[in-house]
C-alpha cells in the first residue's frame, strides 16, 4: 500500500505456497468442527471486533463459530459451505471512504463483482458498519447483501445497518438479539443456557526471558523499528523523523499545528491527496493510573496465547511484551468500552450493585441500553474512568488486556506535494481536548502525541511510525483543467499539496488552469492557517482566487457555502463550461452536506433544472470523478 516495489521473489514464493495451503476456510472449518464463519471487512478494527463477538456467541446455541479475514482465504469456496451441516456465513462489512470496501475486503469485493458462481446452497446474513453523515451510507454492507442473493444464496436474517454517527454499539446489539433467534429457528436449535464469558486467551508470565525476544511497540516483525526494511505498510510502518513542528494559529484556545516527517531512504512514494497513517502512543499517565488502580507491576513480561490452537490469531497483540507496552502501543484505552467488555468485566465487581449495573448496561433491555448510552457513551467514560467510578471493579489486568480493542492508526490528509517535497510528508492537524460531563479532561490520543514530538536527531521522541494510504482524491490528469477546492479548517491540508503541485507544473512551463480556493476559519487574526503561503501563491498567480470566510469576525456567521453562493455565476461557468473539478475536504457532518446543497442550488438556478435534475447532475460529476470528497466526522 503506497509503496512501489515488490518483495524478493523467494519470499513471495514461500508466501504463495503457504497461502495456497491455508486459504480454504472450508477445510479449516471441517478440521476444527466449525459450522459458522464470520467474515469481516474492517478498517479500524470495529467490524473485526463484532465478528469475534458473533463467532463467540455461537457456542451458546450448540454451534461453533470462527471469525475470518477475507484477505486470508479464497472466497469462491463459499459455494462449498453447504458441505458442512448447519452451516452459515455471516459478513460484518464496514464501508470506507466514498462507499469503498475496506483494504482487507477489496479482493472479496472484486471477486463478487465478477463472480458467476452458483451460491444456492449458501445461507448468509450481513451486518453493515457505516456512518449516516456520509453520502454512500453502508454501501459495502448493502452491496454484499444484494449480490449474495443475486448469486442464489439464501438470506436467513435481514441486513443490519449500523450507524457510527448514532450509536453503532446499540445498532449491533439490537440486530444481534434478533439474529440469533432467527438462526435457532432456521436450524432447529436452541440456546444451551451456557454463557459466553469464556476466556479466549491464557496468560503466560515470563520470568526469565531474553529481552531481545520481547516486543516493545512494533506492529509486525520483532525488532522492525531497529532494523527497518521496505516495503513499508500497515504491518511494517516506517519510523519517520519529525523535522518541523510549529503552531499555525496565532490565538484562540485550540492548538493547530504543522508537522514535517522525513521519509528519505524509505522508498515511500506518495501523491498529493493521499493519506498518511500514523501509529500513536497512549499518554503514559493514563497507563500508569491503570497499573496503579489494578495494583499491577506494568513491567511484567507476559504473553496471551489463544486457547483455540487452530486460530490464525495466536495473540490479541504482539507477544511476549509487557503490560506497559500493551497499554501504551497496542490497546485502545481512551474510547468508551463496548458492552461486551462491560459484560465480561462484571464478574469481577465485588459490590452486587456495581455488578448488576455493568450487566444491565450490557443487556439488550431498553433501560440497559439507555444507561449505557448516558453513563458510558455520552459521558465519554474510558476504561480508567469506569474503574475510578466503580471502586469494587478490579479485574485481573490480563483479562482486561484481552478484552480491550487494538489501538488504531490515525489518518491525515497529506499537506504537501511529492513533486516539491519528495522526501517529506507534511501534516496539518488540530489537537483534540474537551471536558466530559463528569468533569474529566479527555485528550485526543494522536494529536496530543504529535504535539509533543520535537525535532531532535537523537531522541525517540522525534520518531513517528507511519505509512502511506493511497486515495482517490487526485488532481485532474490535465493541468489545464480548472480546480475548485473547498476546505475550511484543517480541511485545507490536501489543498496546500495541490497548490504546491500546480505551482510546480507552472514552473515546468505547463499550461495550468484556474486554481480556485474556498477556505474558512473562525477569525482572521486567530486561526487563518498557512496565511503567508496562500498570500504568496495568490500573488504569484498560481492561486487564481483566494476566498476566505471568517465565521466569527462579524455578528452573523459566514461559512464557505455563503461565499460559494456569492460567486455562484463564476462557479457555474467554471463547472459547466470549464469542466472544472470540485474538491471538498473537512467536516462531513455539516460542511460537506451544506456545500453539496449549495451546488444543487447553483445547478438548479443556472442550469435551468429542477431539484431532482440538479441532484442527478452533481451525482454524475461524482461518478465521473469531477466532484471528490475527503471528509471525516
Amino acid at each position: 500500500m503506497g509503496c512501489a516495489y515488490s518483495a524478493p521473489q523467494e519470499e513471495a514464493a514461500v508466501a504463495r505456497a503457504a497461502t495456497v495451503r491455508d486459504s480454504s476456510f472450508i477445510e479449516k472449518m471441517k478440521k476444527t468442527g466449525r459450522n459458522i464463519v464470520v467474515f469481516y471487512g474492517s478498517q479500524t478494527g470495529t467490524a473485526e471486533e463484532f465478528a469475534n463477538r458473533l463467532s463467540k456467541d455461537a457456542h451458546r446455541y450448540g454451534l461453533r463459530g470462527m471469525a475470518a479475514d477475507p484477505e486470508e482465504y479464497d472466497l469462491s469456496d463459499l459455494s462449498r459451505l453447504s458441505e458442512i451441516d448447519k452451516s452459515l456465513a455471516v459478513f460484518c462489512m464496514a464501508t470506507y471512504g466514498e462507499g469503498d470496501p475496506t483494504d482487507n475486503a477489496q479482493d472479496f469485493y472484486d471477486w463478487l463483482q465478477e463472480a458467476d458462481t452458483d451460491l444456492s446452497g449458501l445461507r448468509f446474513a450481513v451486518f453493515g458498519l457505516g456512518n449516516k453523515t456520509y453520502e454512500h451510507f453502508n454501501a459495502m454492507g448493502k452491496y454484499v447483501d444484494k449480490r449474495l442473493e443475486e448469486l442464489g444464496a439464501q438470506r436467513i436474517f435481514e441486513l443490519g445497518l449500523g450507524d457510527d454517527d448514532g450509536n453503532l454499539e446499540e445498532d449491533f446489539i439490537t440486530w444481534r438479539e434478533q439474529f440469533w433467534p432467527a438462526v435457532c429457528e432456521h436450524f432447529g436449535v436452541e440456546a444451551t443456557g451456557e454463557e459466553s464469558s469464556i476466556r479466549q486467551y491464557e496468560l503466560v508470565v515470563h520470568t526469565d526471558v531474553n529481552m531481545n525476544k520481547v516486543y516493545t511497540g512494533e506492529m509486525g516483525r520483532l525488532k522492525s523499528y531497529e532494523n527497518q526494511k521496505p516495503p513499508f505498510d500497515a504491518k511494517n510502518p516506517f519510523l519517520a523523523q519529525v523535522t518541523e513542528n510549529r503552531k499555525l494559529n496565532e490565538g484562540g484556545e485550540r492548538h493547530l499545528m504543522h508537522l514535517e516527517l522525513d521519509i528519505s531512504n524509505s522508498k515511500i512514494r506518495y501523491e498529493s491527496g493521499d493519506h498518511v497513517a500514523v501509529y500513536p502512543a497512549n499518554d503514559s499517565s493514563l497507563v500508569n493510573q491503570i497499573g496503579e488502580i489494578l495494583g499491577t507491576d506494568l513491567d511484567t513480561i507476559m504473553s496471551l496465547n489463544n486457547l483455540d490452537e487452530e486460530s490464525n490469531k495466536k495473540h490479541p497483540f504482539p507477544c511476549p511484551t509487557s503490560y506497559r507496552t500493551a497499554l501504551t502501543y497496542y490497546l485502545d484505552i481512551t474510547n468508551p468500552p463496548r458492552t461486551n467488555v462491560l459484560y465480561e468485566l462484571a464478574q469481577y465487581a465485588t459490590d452486587a450493585g456495581e455488578q448488576e449495573r455493568l450487566r444491565k448496561m450490557a443487556s439488550s433491555a431498553a433501560e440497559g441500553k439507555a444507561l449505557y448510552l448516558s453513563w458510558v457513551v455520552e459521558a465519554r467514560r474510558n476504561i480508567l474512568a469506569i474503574l475510578q467510578d466503580m471502586p469494587s471493579l478490579r479485574p485481573p489486568i490480563d483479562h482486561l488486556c484481552e478484552l480491550l480493542p487494538r489501538l488504531q492508526a490515525r489518518y491525515y490528509s497529506i499537506a504537501s506535494s511529492s513533486k516539491v517535497h519528495p522526501n517529506a510528508i507534511h501534516i496539518c492537524a488540530v489537537t483534540v481536548e474537551y471536558e466530559t460531563k463528569t468533569g474529566r479532561l479527555n485528550k485526543g490520543v494522536a494529536t496530543n502525541w504529535l504535539k509533543n514530538k520535537v525535532p531532535d536527531e537523537n531522541r525517540s521522541n522525534s520518531l513517528v511510525p507511519m505509512y502511506v494510504r493511497k486515495s482517490q482524491f487526485r488532481l485532474p490528469f490535465k493541468p489545464s483543467t480548472p480546480v475548485i477546492m473547498i476546505g475550511p479548517g484543517t480541511g485545507i491540508a490536501p489543498f496546500i499539496g495541490f497548490i504546491q503541485e500546480r505551482a510546480w507544473l507552472k514552473q515546468q512551463g505547463k499550461e495550468v488552469g484556474e486554481t480556485v480556493l474556498y477556505y474558512g476559519c473562525r477569525r482572521e487574526r486567530e486561526d487563518y492557517l498557512y496565511r503567508e503561503e496562500l498570500a504568496r501563491f495568490h500573488q504569484e498567480g498560481v492561486l487564481t482566487q483566494l476566498n476566505v470566510a471568517f465565521s466569527r469576525d462579524q455578528a452573523e456567521k459566514v461559512y464557505v457555502q455563503h461565499l460559494l453562493k456569492k460567486n455562484k455565476e463564476n462557479i457555474w461557468k467554471l463547472v459547466h463550461e470549464g469542466s472544472a473539478h470540485i474538491y471538498v475536504c473537512g467536516d462531513a457532518r455539516n460542511m460537506a452536506r451544506d456545500v453539496q446543497n449549495t451546488f444543487y442550488e447553483i445547478v438548479t438556478e443556472f442550469g435551468n433544472m429542477s431539484q431532482p435534475q440538479a441532484v442527478d447532475y452533481v451525482k454524475k460529476l461524482m461518478t465521473k470523478g469531477r466532484y471528490s470528497l475527503d471528509v471525516w466526522s
